[in-house]
This record gives C-alpha cells, structure tokens and sequence, in this order.
C-alpha cells in the first residue's frame, strides 16, 4: 500500500506540474490551439498527432507548413478545395508520410464532413460494447477511415489498430486532446460522448520506460494490452479521468530522464 500511496503522490505532483498551458508552444498540441473552430481543431489534432513522430520542433513545423498549405482554414480546404488547390499539398512530405497519405486523408475528411459535424461521431462507431469499448472503437474507426476504393494500402501504417497490437500512442493522444476536460487548458474537451474514464493512456517510449520503474507494467513487450495494463494501473489512482496521468509520465520520462 506505501509502494501505491507513494507512486500516486508522485505521479499527482507531477500532473500538476506539467498539465499548465505554458506545455502547449513545445507539444504537438499547439497546432490545433491555432484553432478555435470545433472541425478545424480536430483536423489540424488528427494531423497533428498523426505525424507526432521524431522531434517535437520538426513536427510542430511540419504541421504548421501544411496548415498554411490549407489556408489556414482546414475544415473550409477540406469542404470546398479544387483540384489546383490540391497540388501544394503534392510536395508535402514528414518521414514516411507523404503526398499520397496526405491526399487520402483529404479525401476521407471531405467525405465525412459533408455527412457529419464532428469526427467524434466516427469514434463511436463500437459504442455498443460495453467491454473494451476503445478497442473496438479504434478497431472500427481503422475500418472505416479505410473503407474507400480509393484507399492506398501504404497508407494503412500511419492509423494504428488495436487489431494489430499496436499500441496505438498516437490516436490514444489525438483523443487525450479532444476528450479531457479540466481547466487547465492544455486538453480541448469538446467531444461529450467519449468519456474521460474511457480512454487509454498514450503510450510511447518515454511514457513505457517511466511505467515499467514505477511497476505499472508488467508485460514484457509494448503493444496494445500493454497500454490497456497501464490505462488499468492508473484508473485505480483515478477512476474517472485516468489518462490525466499522460501529463506525469510524459514529463517524467522526456522532461526529466526518469528511469534513464
């Protein structure tokens, strides 16, 4: 019980410290904090985590060159773009994403926002399950991001599925951002049918390598049960908002070198 008790006093101070709008200009997250509209805050977060890989100065400045290639305005680009519109967005290139990938999300989101008001709705698509109800959700949103002709097969690897075991860091987080309500103002909290107590927490190297020191985790490898692990581990500090604890394990990990 003193090895929990202290865990927990540790990981709250560390949410505190960390959950603070001046962790916004340096995180990924600033990109859709340029946004105010609800649909341009969730496709600038959606590419914004989507290409949250490598250093977090290249992707911010990666995201930004492509928000600017839509005017500033994506949600306007993405409903009302022409083919000429299109051909910035040719050049657009961050590690293995490149122009193909960047077209075919285009693509779905004009699909989806001609029919829906917001991308939440495309996450509720495994609703009905009441066990595990993110696992089918993002097993159901791979499904159906891809349920296109059109789509290109290589661009399968960028939205990762609890189908194949990945952990699935980078869509865990994009959701953090649209879920989480607090008023510290780093996290949007605009979708209201996804429930905080639902999510899983993001779970990259950083966030792993702190995990395993504090014994959150168990499992060997990293992959998606390994996430659910943690997500389990951290609902017993706080039942109803347990991915507040991102904020504690991330900075412990790349702020601090915990663990190192």
């Amino acid at each position: 019980m003193k090895r929990f008790e202290e865990v927990k006093c540790l990981l709250d101070e560390k949410y505190d410290l960390y959950n603070q709008s001046d962790f916004i200009p340096n995180d990924p997250v600033s990109i859709p904090h340029l946004f105010t509209k609800k649909q341009d805050i969730e496709i600038s977060g959606f590419f914004a985590a989507v290409l949250a890989w490598g250093q977090r100065k290249t992707i911010i400045n990666k995201c930004k060159e492509l928000m600017i290639m839509m005017g500033n305005s994506p949600h306007e680009f993405i409903l009302n773009h022409s083919e000429n519109d299109l051909n910035d967005l040719m050049h657009f290139k961050h590690r293995t994403f490149n122009d193909i990938d960047t077209l075919y999300f285009i693509h779905f989101f004009k699909e989806f926002y001609q029919k829906h008001d917001s991308l939440e709705e495309a996450f509720l698509l495994g609703k009905s399950i009441d066990n595990g109800f993110m696992k089918e959700s993002l097993i159901a949103f791979h499904h159906y991001f891809f349920n296109s002709e059109l789509a290109p097969p290589r661009t399968r690897k960028h939205i990762a599925t609890p189908e194949r075991k990945s952990a699935c860091k980078r869509i865990n987080m994009f959701l953090r951002w649209m879920v989480r309500k607090d008023d510290r103002g780093v996290d949007f909290g605009i979708w209201n049918q996804i429930k905080s107590a639902d999510l899983i927490c993001p779970c990259d190297l950083h966030v792993d390598r702190v995990a395993r020191v504090l014994g959150l985790i168990q499992r060997k490898q990293t992959d998606w049960q390994t996430a659910e692990e943690l997500t389990q581990g951290l609902r017993k500090m706080d039942p109803k908002d347990p991915v507040k604890y991102d904020f504690a394990l991330f900075g412990l990990g790349i702020m601090e070198g915990y663990g190192r």
